[in-house]
């Protein structure tokens, strides 16, 4: 039976991360709300604005034209007066910020997910990181950040933070890993060329608590989740799909590049540009995510 006290949760967008938070909320006994462009929650646009909390998790792609966060600006609109939207969507340092400005009416925030497609159900109720970044740290927000924080289910690393430092910390995890893909294939080449064998070196590498296990299979199966866990299996190396790809890396990166470019030095900005060339080298050679490619650098980049 659902608990009257709790308050009503809504979700904007059902892709794989609005619908398995969802779904995890639903479990845990909380009336939720769902709204989306897709059947059947099309015609819930004027009920989401009953919810007291709502979770937003819509594209914000990285384009040829440059990060887009379009989508994600366009639904604050369904949000009812006074209440809180924490935003899921992936966001550039600022947006939060300048989304409050623009919707003086409700309390705006940033708690980044940290779901893999293929365990999303799982991570959803098991989260190891609760962060959820503020635009201004007044006592308002901070009751409001506890509210949202008290909703989720517990996770060993909970803080509240200011919304830019929420916004990077999904950048600096998701590039970490992109640059440590593109190390490692770099790595495996190497190796090759000097007659090495990848695993015992992957071995050795994984054994190292400071490297871990993940990211250290540089020819893999998978061509749409690019999460390169270590799970792979070793006959995985006769597919050839190669890089940082999926969903996430390749827009990140080139979200992340674009902001540097902007707000870095030059040199520092010049080590990114070189680590994506290789990566859309290793991409293009291997035939994996040449779609994800296109959009986000353009069609031509395929030629």
């Amino acid at each position: 039976m659902t608990d009257l006290k709790k308050p009503k949760i809504g979700f904007i967008g059902q892709g794989f991360i609005g619908k398995n938070y969802a779904d995890d909320f639903e479990k845990r006994g909380f009336t939720v709300i769902r709204f989306a462009k897709e059947e059947p929650y099309h015609l819930n646009e004027g009920k989401i604005k009953e919810a007291d909390i709502v979770f937003v998790a819509v594209p914000t792609p990285s384009t040829p034209d440059g990060f887009d966060d379009s989508i994600l600006r366009s639904v604050m609109k369904y949000v009812g007066k006074g209440k809180t939207v924490v935003i899921k969507s992936t966001i550039l340092p600022g947006t939060v910020e300048s989304i409050q400005t623009e919707n003086p009416d409700i309390f705006v925030m940033h708690s980044p997910e940290f779901l893999t497609e293929a365990t999303a159900e799982h991570d959803a109720g098991n989260p190891n990181r609760n962060i959820i970044g503020i635009p201004t740290e007044t006592a308002e927000y901070q009751d409001r950040a506890k509210q949202v924080l008290s909703v989720l289910p517990k996770a060993s690393f909970e803080v509240i933070c200011k919304s830019k430092e929420a916004e990077l910390i999904k950048y600096a995890g998701n590039n970490w890993l992109y640059l440590k893909v593109v190390y490692v294939n770099m790595l495996y080449d190497l190796a090759m060329n000097l007659g090495c064998e990848w695993d015992t070196i992957r071995d050795a590498m994984s054994a190292d608590p400071r490297i871990g296990k993940s990211h250290l299979m540089p020819v893999h199966v998978s061509g749409t989740l690019g999460s390169n866990n270590g799970n792979e299996d070793k006959s995985s190396k006769d597919n050839g799909l190669r890089g940082a790809g999926g969903h996430c890396f390749i827009k990140d990166f080139a979200a992340f590049r674009e902001l540097y470019a902007r707000v870095g030095d030059e040199v520092g900005n010049s080590v990114l540009k070189s680590l994506e060339d290789k990566n859309i080298d290793l991409l293009k050679k291997s035939k994996k995510d040449l779609d994800l490619l296109a959009g986000v650098y353009g069609e031509d980049i395929n030629k």
